[in-house]
């Protein structure tokens, strides 16, 4: 009988992970700002805390789900379930919670977060193969 030997998945430099978690959580957190900002909300730092932490949990458990810190910069195997995890969870948390959840702001939060989160990894990835060439 043979043993079948598996490699241990590879993860990104710690320093890397660190990064793209931290760029998820400072974008997710300018998202909730902006639209706290826009809509003339009291208490800017508990209220955007308030209104991010469903995005931010959606996120987290959009990255546990596809093991983002394996490919924390890729688009697809990090940004897209982190986005959608943000989206999704985010909007199940604020209803659950009472918080508002509108059509009109389903659809700024799903536009935004994929700006934001697959963003910045759209251009992490261009500057690379610019750099490549």
């Amino acid at each position: 009988m043979s043993s079948l030997k598996t490699k241990p998945a590879k993860t990104a430099p710690a320093k890397v992970v660190l990064a793209a978690a931290a760029a998820d959580i400072v974008l997710i957190l300018a998202f909730a700002a902006i639209g706290r900002d826009a809509h003339h909300r009291e208490e800017p730092v508990l209220g955007v805390l308030l209104t991010a932490w469903p995005f931010l949990a959606g996120a987290a458990l959009g990255w546990i789900a596809a093991r983002a810190w394996r490919t924390p910069l890729s688009v697809l195997r990090a940004g897209v379930p982190a986005w959608l995890g943000s989206v999704v969870a985010g909007m199940l948390l604020r209803a659950l919670t009472g918080q508002t959840v509108v059509l009109p702001f389903i659809i700024v939060a799903t536009i935004a977060l994929a700006v934001f989160l697959l963003g910045y990894r759209l251009l992490v990835a261009g500057v690379a193969r610019f750099r490549s060439k």
